[in-house]
């Protein structure tokens, strides 16, 4: 493994433990070359999942995009990062649990709002005002009456 700050080639692992419930190895290493101290993750190889956007573009699932998108919507907000990471560890499990290597951006978006709605009402309604494209003020307001009716 190279090393993030110098790029020495060696390293020396110093801990291995599970994360994600399982799902990937948590390694915390030590350059053999500048002796500091970096962490790796090791996941399953899996096969690739592919989101269909709305105007019919394929891409890979990225995880990093979607995390970014709600970190964007919990901006200080009482939202952890860990509580994030669990949100997309969680969507990434149930569209990996199905048998379908395509997937929607629509049906994405639904299982992160419907997820999000739960864990903090205002970073919600900030992803689903980007999510749904709000063309107006009373598109927005009608989004948080709704929300406000099933709180």
């Amino acid at each position: 493994m190279r090393c993030p700050f110098c790029g020495f080639s060696e390293s020396r692992v110093l801990d291995s433990r599970s994360a994600e419930d399982g799902y990937s190895i948590r390694r915390r290493r030590e350059c053999a070359g500048c002796a500091r101290r970096f962490t790796t993750y090791e996941r399953v190889d899996e096969l690739p999942l592919v989101v269909v956007k709305k105007d019919g573009r394929r891409e890979v699932f990225n995880r990093k995009k979607l995390l970014a998108g709600l970190v964007k919507a919990c901006q200080k907000r009482p939202v952890s990062m860990a509580a994030l990471e669990a949100l997309v560890d969680e969507v990434e499990r149930t569209l990996r649990s199905t048998a379908e290597l395509e997937v929607s951006s629509r049906q994405i978006g639904e299982m992160i709002m419907e997820r999000l709605r739960v864990l903090d009402g205002v970073a919600y309604v900030r992803f689903a005002s980007v999510y749904r494209e709000f063309r107006d003020v009373q598109e927005f307001l009608r989004e948080i009456q709704r929300l406000s009716e099933t709180t």
